[in-house]
């Protein structure tokens, strides 16, 4: 092979007909030439994709930067398991369809107001929303899914009724239901908005637990050493945060800008003996400059008016989100209205919507068991800038926590529709329910189905 400094003429193909020295000018820009072109390539490249990114897209898989499933302002289910579309078809019990139903939404003697139900912490907006759907159906034969209302935790903490009162109530009211006993109660759902879960119905393990159970509480393990929730058919639900301060636009109480918060964080509730909340008191003491945890009082002339609560609650970059008598706490979702970074303290809490919401990107969850210094420590580390984003990305994914119509673009009610068309079962068959060679479906007795009469025998 002839040297780089040779001086015969070199022939590089068949069809060259003249030759032309090769010289280490040439050779250098050659390889200046196909360095050039690789580094404008990447270039072109990453334009390219950078602005395939930002176009808008129909793709439902697409995922923001923030790792929040997100398409032209709205979040996104994915279509697999989901569905392209909603096309539920649910029926509403009517109290006065069922004799007990009354008692479990309004007490004993129908003292309790559903006004009174409808908010707070052990409050729910579900039935009344589902009330006024377009995925409602009057007619039970095409029903995917039957609603059964009741505000027993409101009822029971009114004193409407007790714990045995409504554990007989229940009992005697889904002996009632002859589409509840045709398929066992699998495409039935229940509404238990407080952090007692199903428990507040002690024999919901014999009666419903093959039921849709809408909580916003994944775990009781503290108290009856098991647990109402099953991750494969129930769904979390967000906690019922006060509708002044979910309204468009105008919440009652606005956000402050981070540089006029007093505090870097706060926890806003009461010690109930719970360890890790005993923690943040004894903390707030140490670092009073840092932590803000006032005495709060809920009666008397101290007594913290909801606007003063959210005024305390917006005057820190964290809010502390501790467990109390269970795991889950409305803390949590009341922290995003104020624009205030959730940290939560609860290692077992289970939050609504996790297909669609990275919770990483919008909140910290810190082991219950390193609460003290090190937590000050962590979160005064973190810049603003950072606080800033995750505030920025948690106000794209709270109207998931507003209880409003499904004919909103983003609402809790909507985003429990698509969780239950997920995770629907056309289950037409139970323990006593049969059918015959021409499709007739019978009873023990051998009643077809549209006979049945309650009330029914339970299991």
């Amino acid at each position: 092979m002839a040297s780089v400094s040779s001086s015969k003429p070199r022939n590089f193909g068949a069809y060259s007909y003249s030759a032309t020295p090769c010289t280490r000018t040439h050779q250098i820009g050659a390889l200046f030439l196909v360095v050039s072109t690789f580094f404008v390539t990447r270039i072109l490249d990453q334009y390219f994709s950078e602005s395939n990114s930002v176009t808008p897209a129909t793709d439902l898989h697409r995922t923001s930067s923030s790792g929040i499933t997100i398409d032209k302002g709205i979040p996104q289910w994915p279509e697999r398991g989901y569905g392209s579309h909603l096309s539920l078809k649910i029926y509403v019990y009517d109290e006065n369809e069922i004799d007990g139903l009354k008692e479990l939404m309004y007490g004993r003697d129908g003292s309790v107001k559903t006004a009174a139900c409808l908010k707070g912490q052990w409050g729910s907006q579900i039935h009344k929303l589902l009330m006024e759907s377009k995925f409602r159906t009057s007619k039970k034969e095409e029903a995917d899914l039957f609603f059964v209302p009741a505000y027993v935790k409101c009822v029971r903490m009114l004193g409407g009724l007790n714990d045995k009162e409504i554990n007989q109530t229940y009992v005697k009211v889904l002996s009632q239901m002859p589409y509840f006993r045709r398929s066992g109660g699998r495409d039935h759902i229940f509404v238990f908005p407080s952090g007692a879960g199903a428990h507040l119905f002690r024999s919901w393990s014999t009666f419903i637990n093959r039921s849709f159970i809408l909580t916003p509480e994944g775990d009781r393990t503290d108290k009856k050493d098991t647990t109402a929730f099953n991750t494969w058919k129930d769904i979390i639900i967000p906690g019922n945060v006060d509708d002044a301060m979910t309204k468009n636009g105008q919440p009652d109480v606005q956000p402050l800008p981070l540089s006029k918060r007093k505090y870097l964080a706060n926890y806003l509730g009461r010690a109930q003996g719970k360890a890790g909340r005993l923690k943040l008191i004894d903390l707030s003491k140490q670092y009073p400059d840092k932590l803000e945890c006032p005495d709060l009082k809920f009666s008397g002339t101290e007594k913290f008016g909801r606007t003063t609560y959210f005024e305390h609650l917006r005057n820190a970059k964290f809010c502390l989100a501790p467990r109390g008598e269970s795991s889950w706490t409305l803390r949590f979702y009341e922290s995003f209205f104020v624009e205030c970074v959730p940290v939560l303290l609860s290692d077992h809490a289970e939050l609504p919507f996790q297909n669609v919401i990275d919770y990483a990107q919008v909140s910290i969850k810190w082991p219950s068991s390193r609460i003290g210094p090190e937590l000050l420590d962590y979160l005064a580390s973190i810049p603003d800038r950072d606080i800033e984003g995750m505030i920025s990305r948690g106000r794209k994914i709270r109207c998931l926590f507003v209880y409003g119509p499904d004919s909103a673009p983003c609402s809790a009610v909507k985003g429990i529709l698509w969780e239950l068309q997920r995770k629907a079962r056309h289950f037409q068959q139970s323990t006593e329910t049969f059918w015959l060679h021409n499709g007739s479906v019978v009873n023990r007795e051998l009643v077809h189905f549209s006979s049945w009469r309650p009330p029914m025998p339970l299991p």
